[in-house]
């Protein structure tokens, strides 16, 4: 019996420290982030999430070269289907200006789109602690993170977010 007790302690203390590990909002090292917009120019995060206030924002973090990235596009696109009303923000770690557009095209990647300049492992990708692509976050109405990390698509997670927000 005490070590059913024992395990269940365990269990609950994990949950809350991974809980409490998961940010409500973006430090200021992502916010500060310039990446670039389609037209060539700077922008920083913070200012991307402006433009977006008040409505719920999916982030795909993605790149061109990526297999998993391009095997769940059909994904984001049924995503996109079910949840019309929310922005959809695809920010691009390909290495170049032109291989990011070439995606976006040749993939048919419908959205708001954005390079990072330094790639998945540079200062954003620190910032969000990147450690695969695709990655997926969702941001409320508000501007906090509703969800810091989902790898799918159609992770059950990312679709009870978005429902919730509704």
């Amino acid at each position: 019996m005490k070590n059913i007790v024992a395990m269940a302690l365990m269990l609950v203390l994990s949950i809350a420290c991974t809980n409490a590990q998961t940010p409500k909002e973006f430090s200021k090292e992502s916010l500060d982030y310039k990446m670039v917009s389609l037209d060539g120019q700077e922008i920083t995060f913070k200012d991307v999430l402006k433009k977006y206030k008040g409505k719920t924002v999916v982030i795909d973090v993605w790149a061109s070269w990526c297999p998993d990235c391009i095997k769940g596009m059909p994904k984001v696109v049924n995503l996109q289907k079910e949840f019309t009303d929310v922005v959809y923000l695809f920010i691009s770690a390909d290495k170049t200006p032109e291989a990011w557009k070439k995606g976006i095209e040749k993939y048919n990647v419908n959205g708001e789109h954005y390079l990072l300049t330094d790639g998945m492992k540079g200062a954003f990708g620190k910032s969000i602690k990147l450690d695969w692509i695709p990655r997926y976050m969702v941001v409320d109405k508000k501007g906090k993170i509703a969800l810091f990390k989902a790898i799918e698509a159609d992770d059950e997670n990312l679709i009870t977010t978005l429902k919730t927000l509704k």
